[in-house]
């Protein structure tokens, strides 16, 4: 019997790590030699800020993002726990706000000015405190503005609402108060609504962070967890960890069934925790090994065989801890889908390394760059501590692109439509996002808005568009007005296919919308 093997097509499958030359990296950067299990570094479009050496308390670095080269060894540092700093993470809402979490027990939230720090910050715009013991991890709810989440050596997971004028803050919305350990790992689905936990007990749970429940929770006796990571919208989980034989390992988990994994893998025998870190735009799996100099990367799956091997970037110099940079500050120009920066301590180096899929035209490759998380909250916090929930705002990585939202805005949900919301969830029934459950009196009025748009001249309707004239436009003369007149209209195009896009998106909430409306007058 022959064996074929089965290849796949992808357009990820030739994509390969490229180093930054040494002019581009951050040279004599003290970082930490805290053994803590952390990315020990935070990265926005404006600033990479990581965890540095300190004489005495916790202090981190925060430097301009095009600042490369040599550290003056005197640069101001951001410095005010007692303790040393265990993690850092960046508003994704505002490049100028960042939380910090340390020994001492507290989480302070920092303003970094937008020029170039002269002196060192020591006062924080915020302080929490409600932790007894340290505090080992904090998360930035992903939609929801100014929603933060800490872990501590308490075993308990608090959230905080920093809408508020406070100054220092004790009493947070909500403690989740489900494990019975030290809790390793945290992560989102896509809308904020489900929290995902890996704990020191080996067990994984997923949560209702509003309810405070255990919405699922499980372990399986050959896999250790470490780190857990939601899979954007697939409904999956992964977790990385060791099996009983001390090898590192990779799992993947149906999120509303933790009894058993839905696949293992071993990787290798190294004794370095792994990183995972999902790419939920081009469904790429990262795997980031600490103590190593290797980054590995998979294609997701929504069926089996779920884990598709890509590609292995290797490196002789090992990396203590990891930061990524947010879409929207990579290099479109360069093909570019991702980008780490590796700090390697052994050199006080932080390297940046680019992973570029190779293409020969130098236009947008639109294909490579769905619409992706926009920097701006979809919610607010007391909306989203109300029980709303909304996907992310989405925007095009086109230069030039503004943010968009993943489905049309309309106005907020009155008070019958949350209870409504609650009512489905109790119930069990598949969640709907709030967007979806659109009034009837909002159809009428969208339905008005057509009408009216109809019945305008065609062209008034068509004339203008991108900010010039398509029908009074006198005809181009030269070559180069041909072109672009060109390229104006192939502007056009593409707008007029995001128009019906969105068009379409209309049609389905309506349709889903008369869905919910029959279920609704059927149950009564």
């Amino acid at each position: 019997m022959s064996w074929h093997p089965q290849y796949r097509s992808s357009k990820f499958r030739h994509v390969y790590g490229k180093a930054a030359s040494k002019d581009k990296c951050y040279d004599c950067v003290p970082i930490t030699r805290n053994v803590h299990d952390n990315y020990f570094c935070a990265v926005n479009p404006s600033f990479i800020a990581v965890v540095t050496e300190c004489m005495s308390g916790g202090a981190f670095l925060v430097i301009p993002i095009k600042q490369t080269g040599k550290l003056d060894p005197h640069y101001p540092k951001v410095c005010g726990h007692k303790g040393s700093v265990l993690d850092i993470k960046w508003n994704p809402f505002n490049d100028f706000v960042i939380a910090s979490c340390s020994e001492d027990a507290t989480v302070k939230i920092w303003d970094i000015p937008n020029q170039l720090l002269k002196r060192s910050i020591t006062t924080p715009k915020k302080e929490l405190l409600g932790h007894a013991r340290r505090v080992g991890l904090i998360e930035w709810h992903p939609t929801a503005d100014n929603i933060l989440f800490s872990s501590g050596y308490d075993y308990k997971v608090m959230i905080w609402n920093l809408d508020v004028k406070d100054t220092v803050l004790s009493n947070p919305v909500k403690i989740l108060d489900t494990h019975k350990d030290v809790v390793l790992s945290m992560s989102f689905n896509t809308d904020g609504s489900l929290l995902a936990t890996a704990c020191r007990d080996r067990k994984i749970r997923v949560i209702d962070p509003r309810a405070g429940t255990v919405l699922q929770e499980g372990s399986y006796k050959s896999h250790r967890v470490n780190k857990v990571l939601f899979l954007g919208n697939m409904k999956m989980l992964l977790s990385t960890g060791t099996s009983c034989w001390n090898n590192r390992q990779i799992a993947l988990w149906d999120q509303n069934d933790l009894s058993v994994p839905l696949l293992e893998e071993d990787l290798d025998g190294s004794s370095g925790l792994l990183f995972p870190i999902y790419d939920s735009d081009t469904h790429m799996l990262y795997v980031v090994g600490k103590g190593d100099g290797n980054i590995r990367y998979y294609e997701i799956s929504p069926e089996k065989p779920y884990l598709n091997y890509l590609m292995e970037y290797r490196s002789h110099l090992p990396q203590k801890g990891i930061g990524i940079m947010p879409k929207r500050g990579l290099d479109v120009a360069a093909c570019e889908i991702f980008r780490f920066y590796k700090l390697i301590p052994t050199k006080s180096l932080i390297e940046p390394i680019s992973m570029i899929v190779p293409r020969r035209s130098e236009s947008y490759q639109e294909d490579i760059y769905p619409l992706t998380a926009a920097a701006q909250p979809a919610l607010t916090a007391q909306e989203w501590l109300n029980g709303i929930n909304k996907e992310p705002l989405l925007v095009s990585l086109r230069p030039g692109s503004e943010a968009v939202t993943s489905l049309p805005q309309f106005p907020e949900p009155e008070p019958f439509m949350e209870a409504t919301d609650l009512s489905q969830q109790q119930g069990g029934g598949e969640r709907m996002p709030l967007e979806d459950k659109q009034k009837p009196k909002e159809i009428k009025d969208g339905r008005k808005r057509l009408k009216a748009e109809e019945k305008l001249p065609k062209n008034q309707q068509m004339c203008l568009s991108n900010g010039f004239d398509i029908f009074e436009c006198p005809p181009p003369k030269t070559e180069n007005e041909l072109l672009r007149m060109f390229y104006r209209q192939q502007e056009e195009i593409h707008r007029l296919r995001e128009l019906i896009n969105q068009r379409d998106v209309q049609i389905k909430q309506l349709e889903l919308e008369l869905r919910n409306l029959c279920t609704d007058t059927g149950n009564y």
